[in-house]
């Protein structure tokens, strides 16, 4: 077979190594967000700014893992497609991960200084 032949398969033990660390990160990225929200900091409205890109990101992350299930996955153009897909999702969710535990280190900072 040709290198990009639409035909060619991807291994059946490669797709589910993908598949379990797509399913670990989306099992992580869905506790964090429990978590935050049962955090005792209040939410403000800036939070959204973090909230958006961790759900956009929770939800490609869904659609790779949905794309991983499916047989036509073993499909190297398929699972090529999935792993960018979740690769996306990733990056938006760490960035918004990132962006919460800052602004979330800002609010108790600023508690923190109004009671020193």
């Amino acid at each position: 077979m040709q290198q990009g032949d639409p035909d060619e398969r991807v291994e059946t033990i490669f797709r589910n190594g993908t598949l379990t660390v797509v399913g670990v990160v989306l099992a992580f990225s869905l506790g964090f967000v429990s978590h935050w929200a049962g955090n005792p900091v209040p939410w403000q409205l800036y939070d959204g700014f973090a909230l958006v890109p961790i759900l956009a990101g929770i939800g490609l992350q869904i659609k790779a893992l949905a794309a991983l299930l499916d047989h036509d996955c073993l499909k190297r153009p398929v699972f090529e497609r999935a792993n960018r897909i979740f690769m996306r999702g990733l990056l938006l969710t760490s960035g918004g991960v990132a962006l919460a535990v800052t602004l979330d280190y800002l609010e108790v900072s600023k508690v923190a200084k109004l009671l020193n």
